[in-house]
């Protein structure tokens, strides 16, 4: 989380990135990333990157530019409310 917003994270043994919803189809094109199905169903704006596309440093701070670019602008999400 980053300014109360989701931006990056690790599942499993893959990063899952939150980058704007704008770049998909590029994004999508990269080396070991799919989309997140997290639920069941594609969330375009988040993307799963497999461990073996973030052997380098230059790799893994090429994601983490994305999702923190996006961030700046990306809408917070909805808080539930406390019971």
């Amino acid at each position: 989380m980053v300014n109360d917003k989701m931006c990056v994270g690790v599942e499993k043994e893959r990063l899952m990135v939150r980058f704007d919803p704008a770049k998909y189809e590029a994004v999508m094109e990269k080396e070991g990333c799919r989309p997140m199905d997290f639920t069941g169903r594609v969330m375009k704006g988040y993307a799963f990157v497999d461990i073996e596309a973030l052997n380098t440093k230059s790799k893994l701070e090429y994601w983490i530019k994305l999702a923190l670019e996006y961030n700046k602008i990306a809408k917070p999400s909805k808080k539930k409310k406390k019971l």
